[in-house]
């Protein structure tokens, strides 16, 4: 960790993303190391990689956070800085996270806040240089520092237990974050191809001849009908679903037909 080293402007914008915000994250006093590890792999796993500390722990190669920074102990943990509260607030838009807010508008210190998603959509093609501040694993952020910050942040939890531990907050607002900090997942490009409308309608057909192959009530066809519509329609099936149920439908069919021609025969 550099030690009392302030980054410059150059170094600080090397999270600076298209489009977007150059998102930090800073934590407070953290009283175990192996909660800034914690976080340290977080903000890996969701691309943030400016880490900075105010008091913070012992975090070197013989901690606790060490262990539980993962691969972020390649480069987040160790090239995280300490620096003052001040400098956070002089430098950088900032988002102080609490679980505890005021009840409604007559106290304004932890009101209004904003949740992570809610934060996300909020910095979305805003192009400022916005730190994430996290407090203590007892007290988080004291009324001072948040009035000092100038957004807060708020994760939905129960009423009767709404606070996590640093390092699960850490992660549930980064992960919130990731489509500010992201530029690609490990999952694949995907985007949902329904069937032509060729296709959907023939599938439908293949439903109406099924219930004729296995003899569903006359009188009942026409609403079994209009409810496979109802459900096909919400499904969005794409071409390659509806061909396969297409084709179950009609192997079911030919299997009823078969079935019923063995009866006929051994009559």
């Amino acid at each position: 960790m550099s030690g009392d080293n302030v980054p410059d402007e150059t170094d600080r914008s090397r999270t600076d993303r298209d489009g977007g915000p150059s998102v930090s994250v800073a934590v407070v006093d953290a009283e175990t190391s192996g909660n800034v590890g914690t976080i340290a792999r977080s903000m890996k796993n969701f691309g943030i990689t400016d880490l900075y500390l105010v008091d913070p722990p012992d975090i070197g190669p013989e901690s606790e956070a060490w262990g539980f920074a993962g691969h972020a102990r390649e480069d987040v943990l160790p090239d995280a800085r300490e620096v003052s509260f001040d400098y956070l607030v002089e430098h950088f838009h900032t988002v102080g996270c609490t679980a505890v807010t005021n009840e409604d508008e007559r106290s304004h210190t932890r009101y209004p806040f904003r949740t992570p998603a809610d934060l996300a959509d909020s910095l979305r093609g805003v192009d400022a240089e916005t730190c994430v501040v996290f407090g203590r694993e007892r007290v988080g952020l004291t009324n001072e520092e948040i009035a000092r910050l100038d957004e807060v942040c708020s994760i939905p939890a129960s009423g009767d237990y709404p606070v996590l531990n640093l390092g699960q907050a850490a992660t549930v607002v980064c992960y919130e974050l990731r489509e500010l900090t992201v530029d690609g997942t490990q999952h694949p490009e995907s985007n949902h191809q329904r069937a032509d409308e060729r296709a959907v309608e023939g599938l439908h057909e293949q439903f109406g001849e099924f219930l004729d192959a296995i003899d569903h009530p006359e009188e009942k066809r026409g609403k079994a009908r209009r409810l496979w519509r109802r459900f096909v329609g919400r499904a969005h099936p794409t071409g390659r679903e509806a061909k396969t149920l297409r084709g179950i439908l009609r192997r079911a069919g030919q299997k009823v037909d078969r079935l019923e021609a063995d009866d006929d025969g051994r009559e």
